[in-house]
């Protein structure tokens, strides 16, 4: 939380917004804050709590420890600690593939590793515009993976299957390819992202989670939406290749990280943290609130970036941490206030 928080804070420095005063540090570290300080301490303290072995708890640690670190002296102490939380995440990963062999598991272990690759390249000097491929690749393969672990309970033919492993070996080649030629690799990682946004689109169980009421279907709803945002950054990546800084690069890094993750996070939260915190979410119609906010919001600031209109991205992105900050808002009073009646019960029933 001191991460996403921090990350919000700079973000709104990055926009032009002086109140609150911006920290620098949350301003020039707002994208190692937001995808290993918030997103890879949250992705590692849930597969810890899965795995259920102490020394799993090490990875969620080492990401909590970079990200403090960043904030208080930076240096490449806190990237280091990333990179080190990255390794740990792909060990206990591999430590339950191994229990349970599958290709999702193994799109798991190689997304922690390219969390891990991106924060030491991070570490050495390389720009962030140079690193955010693999953080896509990172988050793009951990989601994908998730979502492909639940569809085991679907009939997925070996055409289906070679069509999800094409589009997520396109977003890792495309990582990789990334630093050595920039546009090409992007390009490629922009056709694995629109590949996998039309595979999860067609096959992913969500399809099936819209038709039910309560959690259920929020959550469904959540998991479309964002795969049109994931859909999107592969068609921006696609035609700009790789921009390292302007309009362009916040228009694809935004419908990426913010369209497609954070919609994931929307949608998994009520099902996630009760699971960390051993307190029931139960569900609200409040949560749609949150979710139409992010999407209109980020939808003006995409438009402003494609057009030209500065203020438009600049209030769109205030926006977007509205968005998320009613998001933390409603959640913690769901947990504080616990279940109430029938909906609490809907609150464990996943998508």
């Amino acid at each position: 939380m001191l991460s996403l928080l921090a990350g919000l804070w700079g973000a709104l420095g990055r926009l032009g917004f002086t109140f609150p005063p911006p920290g620098p540090h949350a301003i020039v570290f707002h994208g190692p804050l937001m995808v290993s300080g918030f997103l890879g301490t949250l992705v590692a303290l849930e597969r810890a709590v899965g795995l259920g072995r102490p020394w799993a708890f090490a990875a969620p640690l080492a990401a909590g420890v970079g990200a403090v670190s960043l904030l208080l002296a930076p240096g490449t102490a806190g990237l280091a600690a990333f990179a080190l939380g990255g390794l740990l995440l792909a060990l206990i990963l591999f430590a339950a593939w191994r229990l349970q062999p599958s290709f999702a598991g193994l799109a798991l272990v190689v997304g922690a590793l390219a969390w891990c690759a991106g924060s030491l390249l991070l570490a050495c000097g390389l720009p962030v515009s140079r690193v955010v491929p693999w953080w896509i690749a990172f988050l793009g393969a951990t989601i994908a993976g998730e979502r492909l672990e639940l569809a085991r309970f679907l009939v997925l033919g070996p055409r289906r299957r070679a069509a999800f492993a094409a589009a997520l070996l396109a977003l890792l080649a495309g990582a990789a390819l990334a630093l050595p030629s920039p546009a090409t690799g992007v390009r490629l990682l922009g056709a694995g992202a629109l590949g996998l946004a039309a595979w999860l689109s067609a096959f992913d169980m969500a399809r099936r989670g819209i038709r039910r009421p309560g959690l259920t279907r929020f959550t469904s709803t959540c998991l479309l939406s964002g795969y049109v945002w994931l859909g999107l950054a592969g068609l921006l990546a696609l035609a700009f290749g790789a921009p390292s800084a302007g309009p362009r690069y916040d228009a694809l890094l935004h419908s990426f990280f913010l369209g497609f993750v954070m919609a994931m996070i929307f949608g998994h939260a009520p099902i996630i943290f009760p699971a960390i915190v051993a307190r029931p979410i139960p569900f609200r119609r409040i949560f749609y609130v949150h979710l139409a906010l992010l999407h209109l919001t980020l939808a003006l600031r995409i438009t402003g970036d494609l057009a030209g209109l500065p203020e438009a991205v600049r209030y769109g992105g205030l926006g977007n941490v509205v968005a998320v900050l009613v998001f933390l808002f409603v959640t913690v009073g769901s947990l504080v206030s616990g279940p109430s009646g029938a909906r609490g019960m809907r609150a464990a029933r996943p998508a």
